[in-house]
């Protein structure tokens, strides 16, 4: 008795959900979310439920179960929890990077490297000169990183005027710069540590690089491996975000099927299904359930877990995590701002930090490297270029909103220095805009050009 086959079922739904994933694979996807929901965030601190949105942070969230739980108000769970996802992920790229990425080599490193050195120096430098024997001095790192969503976006937004090496260039730049903005957070902006919290973290990182050598692949063993770490790190007084990128080291980023047995046994699965759709045309059968379990067994096997899991996290930290951080954390009350508060220490060190450090600094290490020979422009980029992207380093928004949290907690430290990084950020990101619209097509950079 022949069977029949099983209908392709078309779902209505995937019209929607198409739609939404052609929008999440747009390079200024990420940013425009976040952009959106920082004007909302602005806006909606202040207006006429103003009160209601600050009364929404500090809703009490209780996560686990009988006597493990732990109870915090949302605003932690988000710049504590759900940051410490976006420090994995950040970590993962890292890690990627410095493996086979543009971080794997020193000719490779050099230009990004030294020019975050200098988008970090300057900014801090001229924070400290305008905050020296200050109490506000302590917020001398909120101007030191960029923000990678912001900046990427507003190059993609330029299409084809932007060569790829600038991208990359841009890339590695905020990879450097989250690197020294993490050194920072752990040093400098940890509370009085509680050694035996810190050993027991580190006891669990141990275990984890134990799975790791011992050939673990499961992503969920070492997800649960990370929430212990997280847990101990909060307890420590370390802060717990470190945590995410402590875990991504011990990922494996090793595959456990090279390349070629997979091709191998992909072949012969594929032949498997496509002998018993002959033989029965029902997917349902047995040998299509084998060779359909195989080939998901042998894709997780041929993909590193480090690549699985970064693959994993992406939209969640792109379409998620960053912007709901945004929402809760660009809240920025105007109301009660006066004349003299606009030279306020914090906020002009902040101000100018960013808008004026990060690009004198990233040019002109950038300059310096190339001038020593220690590395070279990449391919299709000019220095018009570099000094476009040097103002989009100036676009300080999410780490710099993280670390001012951090520095002063909820005051009007907090307030002044949060209206100097969405100034800076906004005049960085129109400056970087339109020197971008002066810059040739790539396919043009042979044209004589005057810097």
């Amino acid at each position: 008795m022949s069977r029949k086959a099983i209908p392709v079922v078309h779902r209505p739904i995937a019209r929607w959900t198409n739609m939404f994933a052609r929008f999440g694979r747009i390079d200024s996807a990420g940013g425009i979310i976040l952009l959106a929901c920082s004007i909302i965030a602005i806006v909606w601190a202040n207006s006429s439920a103003a009160d209601f949105y600050a009364s929404l942070l500090h809703i009490p969230v209780t996560i686990g179960f009988g006597r493990v739980h732990l109870s915090e108000d949302l605003h932690f769970w988000i710049n504590d929890g759900l940051m410490a996802i976006f420090f994995l992920a950040a970590g993962l790229e890292i890690k990627h990077e410095m493996l086979v990425g543009e971080l794997s080599s020193f000719k490779l490193a050099a230009l990004p490297v030294f020019a975050a050195v200098g988008g970090v120096i300057f900014p801090a430098c001229i924070y400290i000169a305008l905050n020296h024997n200050r109490p506000t001095a302590v917020g001398w790192g909120i101007p030191m990183a960029t923000d990678i969503a912001f900046a990427l976006g507003i190059l993609a937004l330029h299409g084809s005027r932007v060569p790829i090496g600038l991208r990359i260039f841009l890339t590695a730049l905020a990879i450097v710069d989250d690197i020294a903005a993490v050194l920072v957070i752990a040093f400098f902006y940890s509370k009085q540590i509680h050694w035996n919290m810190l050993l027991l973290a580190f006891a669990f990182l141990a275990v984890g690089i134990v799975a790791n050598r011992v050939g673990v692949s499961s992503v969920g063993i070492y997800l649960a491996i990370g929430a212990a770490v997280w847990y101990c790190m909060m307890r420590s007084g370390v802060h717990a975000t470190l945590a995410g990128i402590l875990l991504a080291f011990i990922i494996p980023a090793s595959q456990y099927m090279d390349t070629p047995e997979f091709l191998r046994r992909a072949r012969e699965n594929l032949q498997l299904l496509e002998h018993s759709h002959s033989a029965a045309p029902a997917p349902a059968s047995h040998s299509a359930r084998t060779a359909f379990i195989n080939l998901q067994e042998q894709s997780h096997l041929v993909e590193a877990p480090l690549m699985r899991l970064e693959r994993a996290l992406l939209p969640w930290v792109s379409f998620f995590i960053i912007p709901l951080f945004a929402l809760t954390n660009a809240g920025v009350r105007i109301a009660g701002i006066e004349r003299h508060d606009l030279v306020n220490p914090a906020l002009l060190g902040v101000f100018l930090g960013l808008l004026i450090g990060k690009p004198i600094g990233i040019m002109l290490f950038s300059w310096l490297v190339v001038r020593f020979k220690m590395a070279e422009l990449p391919d299709g980029v000019t220095w018009k270029h570099m000094q476009a992207v040097s103002w989009l380093g100036g676009i300080g928004f999410t780490m710099s909103l993280f670390i001012a949290a951090l520095a002063f907690g909820a005051g009007r430290e907090d307030l002044m220095s949060k209206i100097g990084i969405l100034c800076a950020s906004i005049l960085a990101a129109l400056i970087g805009s339109l020197l971008l619209r002066f810059c040739s097509h790539p396919q043009t950079k042979n044209r004589p050009e005057h810097v």
